[in-house]
């Protein structure tokens, strides 16, 4: 992924959260997990930037979004591991980047109130830059 689409892709997602009213840090991270893109608003707390980035590169590092690890890495399940993972965030708000078929990167959002309010702002992130992403 490009830097401007990363970029256009993390401002996207960061004006999503403002129109709800949330303050959040948005982090790109391209298919290593080498970051990209950090944009934080002026009021998000402290931790957000370094729980978006973990979300952003827990995505990419397992392919998967970390909404879908939260349930599959619960305690008893076989991927429970993950967790205690250096890096890793379990916490939903770290969506995959794909596009023609190969994963570009990742985004993580951190500092909505809930997993699923920075869920919905990388969403809204992703789909601002969808006709980007097919290669």
């Amino acid at each position: 992924m490009s830097p401007e689409t990363a970029l256009e892709l993390a401002r996207a997602a960061l004006d999503a959260c403002r129109q709800r009213g949330f303050q959040v840090a948005v982090a790109v991270v391209d298919r290593s997990g080498a970051l990209q893109v950090m944009l934080r608003d002026r009021f998000a707390g402290p931790h957000t930037p370094t729980t978006a980035t973990g979300k952003a590169w827990t995505a990419v590092s397992f392919r998967t979004n970390t909404t879908e690890l939260v349930g599959m890495t619960q305690p008893g399940m076989p991927q429970a591991g993950v967790r205690a993972l250096p890096g890793a965030v379990v916490l939903g708000g770290g969506l995959m980047v794909e596009g023609g078929g190969a994963l570009l990167g990742a985004i993580g959002v951190s500092g909505a109130p809930g997993g699923e309010a920075d869920d919905a702002c990388a969403k809204a992130g992703l789909e601002a830059i969808r006709d980007k992403l097919d290669l």
